[in-house]
């Protein structure tokens, strides 16, 4: 069967169409997670009227009588209609006789695999992606060190603590204070601006556009008068700088639209409720594929649509509309045949390249990038990235994100080879664990434990992943 469904969505179909539509549509599915793609082929059924969704498939129930509709000699653009429709048909049934034959592996699934529990909910780490965005900079490995330190000490609001000395702190990281200076303002002008103030007051002028630190009353009114404009003292602030009131409260709109709790944005997960698109079971000695497409429902020829073909006889503008709704849902399908085709080839190369994890049972991931993969199905880095984004599978070692399978190196072990940032993660993990909490592990203990071991990754690695693990630094784990 799945022979018989690749010749009917061959690629030499596909081509057949034009490029920029098909190539948009492909794409796209090709990126859209499990839930979104059901809502985006529900979308297209509603919008297409020679489409419906039934229950249940019977293909006895499904033959067309396109064949008894009468053409005239000349009715060449009418003929050809019809042997598209005929084409679509096909494909349909196809389609539907396709899912059919994989309703086995659904059954042979526990019975817990099919309820509520296949949903997952998951948060978007917006903090995460604040330092990853501070990682990028173009800083030494102490500064990164520094950033991440007083990034850690930040409050739920995103200020540093009253008494937080970030010179002392800098001196520990052997920089000077126009160093620590440097860094810091880098950080209270990433997005959200204002991160590691000291006070309210560097929050918001860190918020102000550069054109506003022009305006030095603005300015003024922020560092030296916010008490008296927060307590509605105007007369106080327009008396200071000869403004009249109404002026002085124009300042106080531009200054209200800033945000006074900046870190209340990195805390403020976005929850998302998905399904794993690809289902991995391990079935004696190898694991088995299976895409997660039981949400994907059947759909047959609308019993309409003869009447259609009948009144477009007469009408071209209904001919060209009834065409383009029959390639609109034959590539709709294709790609989403071939969306599927695609995810099911990626896992199992993942499969392949990771055996130490799947195969050992160490838990332990190999590095891995998009470009192996790539390499080895023959297709765009690109197209890798679009099949793993926001996907995920359910393995026997629990509901995995596919880019969590690709790990860049982290180190290099004593033969030189490269070691996953995973692999370094759950050693930290441990180490931090088992440790003395009255005399706990600073960063450069866990890089020359890890020497030992045969590890070489830097004190700033160590850092970003103790981060990233959401370990707090050996001065706050001291008990």
């Amino acid at each position: 069967m799945t022979h018989k469904m690749s010749q009917s969505l061959s690629y030499k179909q596909i081509q057949e169409m034009s490029l920029k539509p098909q190539m948009i549509q492909s794409l796209k599915m090709l990126a859209l997670p499990m839930m979104d793609l059901e809502l985006e082929l529900k979308n297209e059924i509603v919008a297409n009227p020679l489409l419906e969704i039934v229950e249940d498939y019977e293909e006895d129930n499904q033959k067309n009588d396109i064949d008894e509709i009468e053409i005239k000699e000349d009715d060449g653009e009418i003929k050809q209609t019809l042997d598209e429709v005929k084409e679509l048909s096909e494909i349909l049934d196809t389609w539907n006789e396709y899912h059919d034959d994989k309703d086995y592996s659904s059954k042979s699934l526990d019975e817990e695999e099919n309820n509520y529990d296949n949903y997952i909910k998951v948060e978007d780490n917006l903090k995460k992606e604040f330092i990853e965005f501070i990682e990028n900079y173009p800083l030494s490995d102490n500064e990164k060190d520094f950033a991440f330190e007083i990034i850690e000490r930040t409050n739920e609001y995103g200020f540093l603590p009253v008494d937080y000395d970030i010179y002392e702190i800098a001196s520990e990281y052997e920089l000077t204070e126009e160093e620590a200076d440097k860094v810091h303002q880098m950080i209270l002008h990433t997005k959200p601006k204002g991160i590691t103030a000291r006070s309210i007051e560097e929050c918001l002028i860190a918020q102000l556009e550069e054109y506003e630190l022009d305006d030095h009353v603005l300015v003024n009114i922020i560092q030296e008068d916010f008490n008296d404009l927060i307590h509605r003292k105007f007369q106080n602030i327009a008396d200071k700088y000869e403004l009249t009131e109404k002026e002085v409260l124009a300042f106080r709109e531009r200054i209200s639209i800033l945000d006074p709790k900046p870190g209340m944005r990195l805390n403020t997960s976005k929850a998302n409720y998905i399904v794993p698109d690809i289902i991995v079971r391990k079935i004696e000695d190898d694991y088995e594929v299976i895409i997660n497409d039981f949400y994907i429902p059947k759909i047959v020829l609308s019993k309409h649509y003869r009447s259609m073909l009948h009144e477009s006889a007469k009408d071209k503008e209904t001919v060209k509309y009834i065409r383009s709704k029959v390639n609109s849902a034959k590539f709709l399908i294709k790609s989403i045949f071939m969306r599927n085709r695609t995810l099911e080839r990626v896992m199992k190369s993942i499969i392949n390249y990771q055996k130490n994890f799947f195969f050992n049972n160490t838990g332990i991931l190999d590095p891995l990038t998009y470009s192996v993969i790539a390499n080895d199905l023959n297709v765009n880095e690109s197209t890798i990235s679009r099949v793993v984004k926001h996907k995920y599978a359910d393995t026997p070692f629990g509901i995995m994100c596919l880019k969590d399978f690709f790990c860049s190196a982290a180190g290099k072990d004593k033969n030189y080879e490269s070691v996953s940032r995973q692999n370094v993660q759950s050693q930290i993990h441990d180490l931090i664990e088992k440790e003395d909490k009255r005399n706990p592990l600073s960063d450069q203990d866990l890089v020359d434990i890890l020497k030992e071991r045969g590890i070489s990754v830097s004190r700033r690695v160590i850092a970003k992943y103790r981060e990233e693990l959401k370990i707090p630094n050996s001065r706050l784990r001291r008990k």
